[in-house]
């Protein structure tokens, strides 16, 4: 037993002796303190022993045994060069220096403790704005819904920027954009996907069009000049674009870059407007436009909420996730 005192105390001093040598360097260099050459798990048996001030009772919180416990109060007073804890006649007290630390080192223990659990990061501490990436024709049958929404849910959420969706797959990687609502037919590697909700489409005619009077039929349709919304954009990452159904018309169709262009065009002219059957409503409601059916059923309209997996496991961008589905699929068809 007197050996192995001897030796404790022997081993407790040298750690001492060359954490003082290094500590000394490091001032001397005017180097910052390597954290690299310091075991971390000695800070949380140090908060044990500010708390408990007894040996054995810090080492059962943590799990350690009175031995374990005792060497690693050697080696904490070689590594701050105190003695950090001494006996009296009620039991360990604190150094002046333990006094100072046991006043900082909670606060600098759940600091880490909350970056590790990331359970600081909660919902209402989001502060920055958020940037979406979404069609110019979606954005109008979303965006009357998702603002009045996040304005309640999210009010630190300080702006809402809408890009065009022809950039959505370099800006949700290199983190441009944080989410890009729209429809997408494949799977990109990298990417995740939710579905929001399912569309049909409709047509947008002016209310005294001819088409009207006459029979509403597929080969009558296909006669009709139609108004396209164009996707072209020098920036093709994959098919990630906005996507409406080729039709074989007889003739091409006018593109336009705003479908509130086309449909402003549309109902001054006999162009025909197919669109998603949520943003008729909505364009209708504003222009003289008349809402039908096609004579066709074009492919469902699928609007998916999409982003990268640089930030598929972030809390924050889990929380917008959730709140951009929850406004988006509240009544949804």
């Amino acid at each position: 037993m007197k050996r192995y005192v001897e030796k404790e105390v022997t081993d407790q001093l040298a750690y001492r002796r060359k954490m003082l040598q290094d500590w000394r360097g490091e001032r001397l260099t005017g180097h910052q303190l390597n954290l690299a050459s310091i075991d971390l798990n000695l800070l949380v048996a140090l908060e044990a022993l500010l708390e408990y001030r007894n040996v054995t009772h810090a080492g059962q919180h943590i799990g350690r045994s009175q031995p374990a416990m005792s060497r690693a109060l050697g080696r904490l007073r070689g590594l701050f060069n105190d003695d950090l804890l001494v006996r009296s006649s009620t039991g360990l007290i604190p150094t002046p220096q333990g006094e100072h630390l046991a006043q900082r080192l909670p606060s600098a223990l759940r600091t880490i403790r909350e970056m590790v659990t990331s359970r600081s990061l909660i919902s209402k501490e989001w502060g920055r704005g958020a940037t979406l990436a979404i069609p110019d024709h979606q954005a109008l049958a979303v965006l009357p819904r998702l603002l009045p929404w996040l304005r309640e849910r999210a009010p630190h959420l300080d702006t809402l920027a809408c890009l065009p969706f022809d950039r959505a797959v370099r800006g949700l990687e290199q983190g441009d954009i944080d989410l890009a609502v729209g429809h997408i037919d494949v799977q990109l590697p990298g990417y995740f996907r939710r579905s929001l909700y399912t569309d049909r489409f409709a047509c947008l005619l002016r209310h005294d069009h001819p088409a009207l009077a006459q029979e509403w039929t597929i080969d009558n349709f296909a006669t009709l000049r139609h108004a396209a919304i164009s996707t072209d954009s020098p920036d093709h990452f994959g098919p990630i674009y906005d996507h409406l159904p080729n039709l074989r018309a007889d003739r091409s169709p006018i593109l336009f870059s705003s479908v509130l262009t086309a449909a402003v065009v549309a109902s001054a002219t006999d162009l025909v407007l197919l669109v998603p059957r949520r943003v008729a409503t909505q364009v209708s409601a504003m222009l003289p436009l008349r809402v039908v059916d096609p004579p066709l059923e074009p492919a469902p309209y699928k609007v998916m909420l999409i982003w990268h997996e640089r930030c598929h496991h972030d809390p924050q961008h889990k929380w917008l996730r959730k709140e951009v589905a929850a406004a988006l699929e509240t009544g949804a068809d």
